[in-house]
């Protein structure tokens, strides 16, 4: 028994005690806007096929939104990081290359760090804020977000739109699940990172059908700058 025991306990001391407590205890953690508004946010990207699409709709409507890359996919399309700098939009870590921090060392996560941002300096960008990939943490992480002076933000809102969904079932959470302070957590790639092919354009579809809707409700779209 006790051999069970002791992997179980290093994994929940390793990881998920990590995790628990940075999404619920964590004071200096981002996860509600702090005032009146929707913060959109938008993970794993940029893609070749569904990022440019997504900032033409945000272009369209005038939102601003953060963008948690992987580090390896901004240094394949420097060109959509461009485009998201120049069209105002914040940048934020998504580390390297999409993988679990529960199943990491410190060696893993000293190297994600480092490398990732070492490729978003070669792109001219300065990233202020972190986002692990599934709000996954190790005993480490946090070290390193403080080393290289990165803010966590999470979200309140999650409607599951990795997976290969309609536009209007997405739609339709999207207007349920937000609130004043929302920040909502979408994705825009479908590329090795567990989402479903080609579910980004329905992801880009329900917002196009939810925007309108929303500010009809009253909510504004806010960026980060309003939400401190």
């Amino acid at each position: 028994m006790i051999f069970l025991l002791l992997p179980l306990s290093v994994f929940i001391i390793h990881s998920i005690l990590p995790t628990y407590y940075h999404k619920h205890f964590n004071s200096n953690a981002i996860t509600d806007t702090q005032q009146q508004g929707i913060l959109l946010t938008f993970d794993d990207g940029p893609d070749e096929i569904y990022t440019e699409k997504l900032l033409d709709l945000l272009n369209k409507h005038d939102i601003k939104a953060i963008f948690f890359v992987v580090a390896k996919n901004a240094k394949k399309y420097p060109h959509l990081i461009k485009r998201m700098i120049d069209e105002g939009h914040e940048i934020g870590l998504h580390s390297l290359e999409h993988k679990n921090a529960w199943l990491h060392s410190y060696f893993y996560t000293k190297k994600d760090f480092q490398q990732s941002l070492d490729i978003m300096n070669q792109l001219n960008v300065t990233c202020h804020l972190y986002r692990p990939p599934w709000g996954h943490m190790n005993l480490f992480t946090y070290h390193f977000m403080k080393k290289h002076q990165l803010k966590l933000c999470l979200w309140n809102v999650m409607i599951q739109d990795w997976k290969n969904q309609s536009e209007s079932l997405l739609k339709e959470r999207l207007i349920k699940q937000c609130h004043s302070n929302s920040i909502i957590c979408l994705h825009d790639s479908s590329h090795d990172c567990g989402a479903d092919y080609g579910a980004p354009l329905n992801t880009i579809g329900a917002l196009e059908l939810a925007i309108p809707q929303l500010k009809i409700k009253g909510l504004k779209f806010i960026s980060l700058e309003r939400s401190q």
